[in-house]
């Protein structure tokens, strides 16, 4: 199990959550935070942190947004698995759910 970034996350990217994630586990796309599924240890730390109460537990998200489960899973297909978020930075991309999303504003 792991925990899910969902869509109250596009376009906003506090990244609170980012700091507070031990393992560094937490990659920046485009306009979405994404949780790396193999490299997050399930410590929890993330969800309380963040403003748009995007965060939740695999097993506990939302069912409107229960595909963020696969996005956050299948943002990974092509990068693999990195080991820490830091040393790549911005990643210039979205997963194509996120990026198909009207851009929010204000």
């Amino acid at each position: 199990m792991t925990y899910v970034i969902a869509q109250p996350c596009v376009d906003v990217k506090d990244k609170a959550c980012i700091q507070e994630c031990p393992v560094d586990c937490i990659y920046e796309g485009q306009r979405a935070l994404y949780i790396h599924p193999e490299e997050c240890v399930d410590c929890g730390a993330c969800e309380p942190v963040c403003p748009v109460e995007a965060i939740f537990y695999e097993d506990d998200t939302p069912q409107e947004w229960a595909q963020y489960k696969a996005v956050n899973a299948e943002f990974f297909d092509e990068l693999g698995s990195p080991g820490g978020a830091s040393a790549l930075g911005l990643i210039e991309r979205d997963h194509p759910v996120v990026a198909g999303q009207p851009v929010r504003t204000g």
